[in-house]
């Protein structure tokens, strides 16, 4: 009987789990690489299951993920709107402009995947949030944040691909860090 290979929904789900029991206090910092290291070298379901056997299953929000998606137009997210965990945008022509100063952010670290093809992408985070774009490439173009790259809150993580574009990541224009 072959063993069936582990989803990347389900690698993502356990990275969670284990991240969320670090945050609470339940593992530490030698604890989280261990079993952070166990999950991303997992090859079956089944080897996930020692890892997270006494994590407690609470995953409110773990499938809180939004795709949008344009061929020629811009992708705009501004004002009172709920921000998801995960928000993963494929745009072939279009800019793209996310202001989160307003929106409404119910978790910790918030995920955005940006995968563009001709345009860029504004990112305007809250007042006092941290952000980094470690997991973002683009082939012509630039990557600037004007943000901490940690201990804010809530945290943007932004991932993905841009072959002809920029992303910039700042606060709104109104405020100022004193």
């Amino acid at each position: 009987m072959r063993e069936v290979r582990l989803r990347e929904a389900d690698r993502d789900r356990a990275v969670h789990l284990v991240q969320q029991a670090y945050a609470e206090g339940r593992l530490s910092s030698g604890e989280l690489e261990r079993r952070l290291e166990h999950v991303l070298t997992a090859a079956s379901p089944g080897e996930l299951e020692p890892v997270l056997a006494d994590l407690p299953d609470d995953l409110d929000g773990m499938d809180d993920v939004v795709e949008l998606g344009s061929t020629g137009g811009a992708i705009t997210r501004a004002g009172d709107w709920r921000v998801p965990r995960l928000l993963r945008i494929h745009s072939g022509y279009g800019g793209v402009r996310l202001d989160l100063s307003q929106a409404v952010v119910s978790y910790p670290v918030i995920d955005i995947e940006l995968h563009l093809e001709y345009g860029s992408a504004l990112i305007v985070v809250p007042p006092g949030a941290s952000a980094d774009a470690d997991g973002a490439h683009t082939d012509w173009g630039g990557i600037t944040s004007k943000v901490p790259g940690h201990a804010g809150t809530p945290h943007v993580r932004v991932s993905g691909r841009l072959a002809y574009g920029r992303v910039k990541i700042r606060h709104p224009r109104s405020w100022h860090r004193k």
